[in-house]
């Protein structure tokens, strides 16, 4: 059923290795607004023989088709042909993003811009740095370090953003040589059905891409599928612990990009402008369903009810509602779930003793739609359920510290390692404070994401990096091949 699809036009079909087809088993996905509770509409659903007739063509494009043994460079000439069309459906991309997760419409317009620029990275870093390297070997021979393509790669993305997660895993996958079977979130399909237009109208070999929309239980038997090679999964923490001991079982490469519970760590000398500017986006952005966000602010004591006053007030101001009104400055949450998820868990901390200074509740003036208010807490510690637990909220958590060094024990005791941040006037400080944190992204007065540099987690925040160089060779396996001499084409080692 098509009410509002964002120009998708092929809602009642699956995307199977290069052609639109009818699902085998007849399955719908229902799409609703979090901002209105109304339908929006429906895309074909996948099951469990979709996915069989999708990965033996996945698996037979990567054995026996061309993509895999194309150049370097003409992968990269087909996925820059795929962006200029994501460049020509911008507006799609980013009504899709607004009806399905309500992140206001001109927030997600400013990051569907930036679509583009993902695949020609990708495409442009495989050509400049290429996957064949000579060396002198330690007996003198010539000694080829390759990087060939590890094969069918399953990409599952989450709802939150959907877009970028996807670009991340399919635009370096692609440019590698992989065949690649995106699953994208049920809450959130439309943007690997509108990437596959994209891909449709450029025309890639039959079988190297495919989206199959689905839930949970038929994702699960996808990652389990013998033929697969690779899954690249970003998501929540539960669910890649187990991702990665199915892929574990039979040695399967798997790069998760998981939960987190970053700190930003306030220090005594930082300008309250730069911690209000670099903390906030983190918090509201995305109603705060974002893994990477700085849910816990750790501040010199002294300065605790300053920090905390100016938070609250800049949360104050935050414009709760309609997603696609100008004014709005945070949607809804993405379900009712996930609402039912975040007041349960705004409750324990009120019952663990933590102090709500703004917020804490629905919005008085929203009676639709799955909204919650920014809320700041204050009088946490560290071990409440607020301080531990990933809230994916507008919600931020104050903790004081008496030192530095208090500081940065607080930041590390967490199972999570994803992100963080240090607020200082100081450069070094900033950067001594940075290589003491176990994360695998660190900022400077804000928070930085960038997917032309690796990005990823330490503990349970996930395995691997995606972005830059390193995203694009985790997508390859390594071969050492020995050689008496340099093959045609390529200069002597030294």
């Amino acid at each position: 059923m098509t009410l509002d699809l964002a120009g998708l036009m092929h809602s009642e079909e699956l995307y199977v290795g290069g052609d639109w087809v009818r699902p085998l088993e007849g399955g719908a996905i229902e799409i609703v607004s979090p901002a209105t509770e109304v339908l929006i509409g429906s895309v074909a659903e996948a099951s469990e023989a979709d996915v069989d007739r999708a990965v033996a063509l996945a698996r037979h494009a990567f054995d026996h088709g061309p993509w895999p043994r194309m150049t370097a460079k003409e992968r990269a000439d087909k996925m820059l042909a795929v962006a200029a069309k994501v460049r020509e459906r911008a507006g799609d991309f980013a009504k899709a993003w607004t009806l399905q997760v309500g992140m206001p419409l001109a927030q997600s317009q400013w990051a569907s811009g930036i679509y583009p620029g993902y695949i020609e990275f990708f495409a442009n870093l495989a050509v400049q740095h290429g996957f064949e390297e000579p060396r002198r070997a330690a007996g003198g021979e010539v000694c080829m370090v390759v990087r060939e393509p590890v094969g069918v790669t399953v990409a599952v993305v989450p709802w939150n953003a959907p877009m970028p997660t996807l670009l991340l895993k399919v635009a370096p996958a692609l440019v590698a040589g992989c065949t690649v079977i995106a699953k994208p979130s049920p809450e959130t399909p439309l943007e690997a059905l509108l990437l596959a237009e994209c891909i449709h109208e450029v025309g890639l070999p039959e079988g190297v891409f495919t989206v199959l929309p689905t839930g949970r239980e038929v994702s699960d038997y996808l990652v389990r599928k013998p033929e697969v090679d690779k899954v690249s999964f970003t998501g929540s923490t539960a669910v890649g612990l187990h991702i990665g001991s199915i892929c574990g079982a039979r040695s399967v490469r798997c790069t998760t990009e998981l939960g987190g519970k970053s700190a930003a760590i306030v220090l005594d000398d930082a300008r309250i402008e730069s911690v209000v500017a670099g903390i906030m986006p983190n918090l509201v952005g995305l109603c705060g369903q974002q893994c990477a966000a700085f849910s816990r602010i750790l501040v010199p004591r002294s300065r605790k009810d300053e920090i905390a006053g100016a938070i609250a007030a800049a949360m104050q101001h935050v414009v709760v509602g309609d997603p696609f009104e100008e004014a709005t400055t945070m949607g809804p949450l993405v379900a009712k779930h996930q609402l039912d998820r975040v007041l349960g868990l705004l409750d324990k901390g009120k019952s663990e003793g933590a102090k709500v200074v703004t917020g804490g509740s629905r919005p008085a003036h929203l009676d639709k739609g799955w909204f919650i208010e920014p809320t700041l807490f204050v009088d946490a510690d560290n071990g409440m359920t607020i301080a531990r637990e990933e809230i994916f909220g507008p919600v931020g958590t104050v903790i004081a510290y008496d030192d530095v060094e208090e500081a940065i024990n607080i930041a590390n005791d967490s199972d999570y390692g994803l992100s963080g941040g240090v607020f200082t006037e100081d450069t070094d400080r900033a950067y001594a404070v940075g290589r003491r944190i176990r994360t695998g992204n660190f900022g400077h007065n804000g928070r930085w994401i960038d997917f032309t540099m690796p990005y990823g987690g330490f503990k349970q925040s996930g395995i691997g990096r995606e972005g830059g160089l390193e995203g694009l060779y985790g997508f390859t396996e390594i071969k050492t091949i020995f050689l008496s001499k340099a093959p045609t084409g390529f200069a002597e080692p030294a």
